[in-house]
């Protein structure tokens, strides 16, 4: 078997582990400042970074983790097809970064909630579709203050942009759809307590520290 049968796989792999990288925990430990896994939500993400004080640690730690999810589908989107990667390894390498900030493998599978690297992802398959859904999550989140909120409904409204989309702006893959709408669920899933709390009014908005 050549050897070019396993690029699709040594790609998924690849951007798997760049998704592993928990910048969340890295930034806050070269900024000196408290792991973002033991105050507020607990959550590995910049929306919990923020609660630390230090807006700089959460930009950059909301960019590197949305860049960690661009450069994996960026990379064989724009260098991939001769090495025979097509839209199957598009949306496998996309999945697979959003994965692993999920369950990385380098901070024993406990990762953030995945949205500003779902949202590399989706710019990288296409700057129109992350762009509308980066719009919603910020109409949203400007007028009712819950990160977790914004969230949700741009989750919801990620797959329904991708279906709307005409030839122009991006194109209709069944395989990229297929995992827009995995992240979307997972996306949900992991904002199953941030849910319960909007129902009970208890969430935390943007701006305001936990403790």
């Amino acid at each position: 078997m050549e050897l070019q049968a396993f690029y699709p796989a040594l790609a998924t792999v690849a951007a798997y582990l760049m998704g592993s990288l928990s910048f969340a925990v890295i930034v806050s430990s070269v900024m000196g400042l408290n792991d973002p896994r033991t105050y507020g939500s607990k959550n590995p993400g910049a929306t919990n970074v923020l609660r630390s004080g230090s807006k700089a640690a959460a930009v950059v730690t909301l960019l590197l983790d949305a860049v960690k999810g661009w450069v994996p589908v960026v990379l064989v989107k724009w260098y991939g097809k001769p090495y025979g990667l097509e839209d199957g390894t598009l949306a496998l390498v996309g999945l697979a970064a959003f994965l692993g900030h999920l369950y990385p493998v380098f901070f024993r599978f406990v990762g953030g909630k995945g949205v500003a690297t779902a949202l590399g992802v989706l710019v990288g398959l296409s700057g129109w579709l992350g762009l509308a859904v980066m719009a919603t999550w910020l109409l949203v989140a400007f007028f009712s203050r819950y990160s977790s909120l914004a969230s949700l409904l741009a989750a919801i409204c990620a797959p329904v942009y991708y279906l709307l989309g005409d030839g122009t702006a991006w194109y209709m893959d069944a395989r990229v759809l297929v995992s827009v709408v995995v992240m979307s669920a997972l996306l949900i899933y992991r904002h199953a307590e941030n849910i319960s709390r909007l129902i009970k009014g208890t969430e935390s908005r943007l701006g305001k520290k936990k403790t």
